[in-house]
């Protein structure tokens, strides 16, 4: 090689050399500005009310988080570039799964083959490509469920995803006993026990942790196992797991059965009034809460001049009218010596 050629090859190693210095240059200085930026940013005041600026992605703005006003929206809207206006539409639009959840034995995590035998253009398959989709359904469905355990957990939640839909439980409870039957089956509780058994306990356990009271009678009506199996399985998981689970509370049940009797909202406010009453004076230990709910709901009729009959309130407190008759007695008792 000639020394001209060599001078020219380390010139041009000088020339990249320069250009990757300058660029790493602009790189740094570029970033020390966002980094500046940023800070104006969290430090900026706002100019009326001199509250602190905020940033909405949501919106695509900064706006102040005192009075409202918009500083710059002239940002990045990262939000998906389509609209929905209803649930269809969105899950339709939408291009990401659904979220993790405990009411699905796989959690939801697992892949799920469409029924339509269309492909990506909405022709329609021939029939030997069609007879190959149901091969993989079939194949899919069976590898979800491909051992015992998992068997069992699609059994139960489905169970418990039926009771929770039949008594209107949300779907807060419904997550809720879905974990309690998952560590109920991850510690071995299930051997010598149903698993209609175990997974009415875990419902009827969720219902009363997350404050949505369900009493026993209506867990019976849904479920598929006797009372005696009820209560045994119920007390055995909740010593088990060591469950904190409070005592129910009678005004848990004022809401439902005052909108069943489509009673008026004086009534359903002195109601709880009298139920509030009634435990500070103690007359709800040792008696069944549902009895002092609607006990404390036909008292409140009785006060606000509302037609309300006993028959009518046993009904849908599945209670009998000599409860209500007694219990009104002790919680009426308990409301005078409050007031008196």
């Amino acid at each position: 090689m000639t020394d001209a050629r060599v001078s020219e090859v380390e010139s041009e190693r000088d020339t990249q050399a320069s250009e990757v210095e300058s660029e790493r240059d602009t790189q740094v200085s570029g970033a020390g500005t966002e980094t500046a930026e940023r800070g104006r940013e969290s430090t900026q005041n706002c100019p009326d009310c001199g509250g602190q600026i905020v940033r909405d992605e949501s919106q695509a703005e900064r706006h102040c988080a005192e009075c409202g006003r918009v500083v710059d929206s002239d940002g990045f809207d990262r939000g998906p570039e389509w609209r929905a206006y209803s649930h269809e539409e969105r899950t339709e639009k939408s291009r990401v799964g659904a979220p993790q959840t405990e009411l699905l034995h796989d959690k939801g995590l697992s892949t799920k083959i469409g029924w339509r035998d269309e492909d990506a253009k909405g022709n329609s398959l021939s029939g030997r490509k069609r007879r190959q989709l149901q091969r993989l359904r079939t194949w899919n469905e069976r590898y979800r469920a491909s051992d015992s355990k998992d068997r069992n957990l699609r059994q139960a939640l489905g169970e418990i995803d039926r009771m929770a839909s039949a008594l209107g439980l949300p779907t807060n409870v419904r997550e809720t006993a879905s974990v309690i039957y998952r560590r109920a089956l991850d510690d071995g509780l299930l051997p010598g026990r149903s698993i209609e058994g175990v997974a009415t306990a875990a419902l009827y356990a969720a219902a009363r942790l997350d404050g949505v009271a369900r009493s026993l009678d209506e867990m019976l009506t849904v479920s598929r196992v006797p009372e005696l199996e009820l209560q045994r399985t119920y007390s055995y998981i909740t010593r088990e797991l060591d469950l904190q689970v409070p005592p129910t509370h009678p005004g848990e049940y004022i809401g439902r059965f005052a909108s069943e009797l489509d009673c008026r909202d004086e009534t359903e406010r002195q109601a709880r009034n009298l139920v509030e009453e009634a435990v500070e004076a103690g007359v709800h230990s040792g008696k069944h809460p549902v009895g002092i709910a609607a006990s404390a709901l036909y008292g409140a009729g009785q006060l606000t001049g509302e037609k309300m009959t006993q028959e009518a309130v046993s009904d849908v407190a599945s209670v009998s009218k000599v409860t209500i008759r007694n219990r009104y007695r002790e919680v009426m008792r308990a409301a005078v010596g409050e007031t008196g």
